[in-house]
């Protein structure tokens, strides 16, 4: 005695693959939306107290990294500026301006801006900007082309799988040290000598591939 009609075997296998597919759109539009902006935060411009211009300060005043950013070389934390490295411009320059009045409330109140974090990894996540900078790591590997941003925003995805990538192979990103700090350095253009040139500078740095956990996750 038949008790399912022949057509369930039809109907059975085609929930099976459907259940695949499903499954398989399913990951695909998870992972999608892990590597999307919307998760990661990339290129996104976040409100701050006072729209600060990178392009302006850096590419226009040629004010260097480490003017604001005092503890870069020698701390895991680049430092953000005390209200004092704001005003020891904006005293002479601009000293009436609207815009501004956040900066001179901060100074004048002696208390902190509130900037916003645009690089804010997890705490979960150990980085130190004084080793990355010792083994010859540009800002602009990380931060991008910041001279250029009218409003800073997040450049790199800053998810694990990037930071892994460098870390497999950190010697294509090495430069010298006294070019860390410069937006516009470039390798040599013959592919051949911008190798010899970060070979040899990897192995006078000790840049080394470090993958195991305990590197960022300690």
């Amino acid at each position: 005695m038949q008790i399912f009609h022949r057509s369930t075997n039809t109907i059975a296998k085609v929930s099976i693959f459907g259940s695949i597919f499903f499954l398989a759109f399913f990951a695909w539009l998870f992972s999608t939306l892990l590597r999307s902006s919307y998760a990661t935060g990339q290129y996104v411009v976040k409100k701050q107290p006072v729209p600060f211009s990178h392009e302006h300060h850096v590419s226009g005043l040629g004010i260097d990294c480490r003017y604001c950013h005092t503890s870069v070389e020698k701390s895991a934390f680049a430092g953000i500026p005390p209200t004092e490295t704001c005003m020891n411009c904006h005293r002479q320059i601009w000293t009436n301006a609207d815009l501004l009045e956040p900066i001179r409330a901060s100074y004048r109140d002696n208390v902190p801006v509130r900037w916003t974090r645009i690089h804010d990894l997890p705490d979960f996540v150990y980085f130190n900007h004084s080793v990355h900078v010792a083994k010859g790591i540009g800002c602009v590997t990380c931060h991008g082309q910041v001279d250029r941003m009218q409003l800073m925003f997040q450049n790199a995805s800053l998810q694990m799988e990037w930071c892994v990538d460098c870390h497999r192979d950190p010697v294509k990103n090495v430069r010298p040290r006294e070019e860390v700090f410069n937006l516009e350095w470039q390798p040599p253009a013959d592919p051949e000598q911008a190798r010899a040139l970060q070979a040899r500078l990897a192995k006078e740095y000790n840049v080394r591939s470090l993958t195991s956990c305990s590197t960022c996750h300690r």
